[in-house]
């Protein structure tokens, strides 16, 4: 199935099977600022209850632990329903894979109006059940790095279902560099990795009361990153938190296309949603004493109390704002992060954003 969107500044297509999405504006040589019609991909939170690896993780930047609480059906029915029909695709957040035992009927209900959901998960406490599911009815699963053990049986459950888009999550961070590069390394080796689609290296970001450990801000961190992937034959890929300073690392390698890799999107093509309905730019964003949610549940109509609110629109003009601060050769595809620019903007000499 395809879906496509038609306006005079706004365009796309997206393949429902495959996740391939393209984006253009008034020509195809134009990219959109934005989405005025809402988010293309949604960030809901569905479960705050989970056991980590075995152990809650040190550097979980949530801070969940085994004591949560979940969304419920209802409540993700109602936050569905207010949503305008541009949205394509819902990453859902979980910690246990059967901390909601709503998940699935969440997953087919967001199918069943046209939208894929996606998932990442730790890995632990899996099923055939559970591997079932996932391969019924989500679009893409990630699967968190924690350990070599549950992660590539994981893999191989979901791969050996059918499954094209499974993914190795894996944090990158100081403390984690060596476990990223032998990561690309076993990519190579594991059979059980064999169908693997891709390894995407996630940014940590200083959030999380348990958390110690420290950012990458190092560009030749990346470079080495990338080169030991091109030498494992690995597909790779980064959050868009860590967008522009994998792609000023890997400049002249051709490796990516600048003009398909998204930086931030936060507020300008996707939104976060936790449990009890409060909307904020991203989720990393959420208990910041500087940034305010908007509630969807209390809203008449998204469009102009949520995704137009005065909250969301400040934001909005920081992130617009920070690319044109910059004469690097990424030119509009380097938007950093208003929340932590520091670990997420261009290091080029010449931008004038750079630290």
């Amino acid at each position: 199935m395809n879906r496509h969107y038609r306006s005079e500044n706004y365009n796309w297509n997206f393949c429902t099977r495959t996740g391939y999405f393209e984006r253009w504006g008034k020509t195809l040589e134009d990219d959109p600022q934005l989405s005025p019609i809402g988010p293309e991909i949604l960030d809901i939170e569905i479960s705050t209850i989970c056991h980590g690896p075995g152990q809650p993780c040190p550097w979980c930047y949530k801070s969940n632990t085994a004591k949560g609480h979940n969304m419920s059906l209802e409540t993700f029915k109602s936050i569905f329903d207010k949503l305008p029909n541009n949205l394509m695709q819902i990453a859902f957040g979980i910690g246990d894979i059967d901390s909601n035992p709503d998940l699935y009927d969440m997953f087919a209900y967001a199918r069943g109006n046209g939208v894929i959901p996606n998932v990442t998960i730790n890995g632990w406490r899996m099923s055939d059940y559970h591997y079932n599911m996932l391969g019924r009815l989500c679009g893409a699963v990630a699967v968190s790095h924690y350990d070599d053990e549950h992660c590539f049986n994981a893999i191989q459950e979901l791969t050996s279902r059918g499954m094209e888009q499974v993914n190795i999550h894996k944090l990158l961070a100081k403390e984690t560099l060596e476990e990223c590069i032998a990561l690309l390394g076993k990519a190579k080796t594991d059979p059980r990795l064999k169908k693997l689609n891709a390894i995407v290296f996630l940014l940590l970001k200083p959030k999380g009361v348990r958390n110690t450990f420290h950012s990458i801000t190092n560009l030749d961190d990346y470079k080495l990153l990338a080169q030991t992937a091109i030498e494992n034959g690995v597909v790779f890929g980064m959050d868009s938190c860590s967008a522009p300073l994998l792609l000023k690392a890997t400049e002249g390698m051709g490796l990516f296309n600048v003009d398909s890799v998204e930086p931030c999107e936060s507020t300008l093509f996707s939104l976060y949603i936790n449990t009890d309905g409060d909307a904020y730019l991203c989720s990393f964003a959420e208990g910041l004493p500087d940034v305010k949610p908007v509630n969807v549940l209390r809203c008449d109509n998204f469009l102009d109390d949520v995704w137009f609110s005065k909250e969301f629109t400040k934001w909005r003009k920081k992130i617009i704002a920070s690319s044109s601060k910059c004469n690097c050769s990424l030119s509009s595809n380097c938007r950093s992060c208003p929340i932590y620019p520091k670990i997420s903007i261009c290091k080029d000499t010449f931008c004038k954003q750079g630290v």
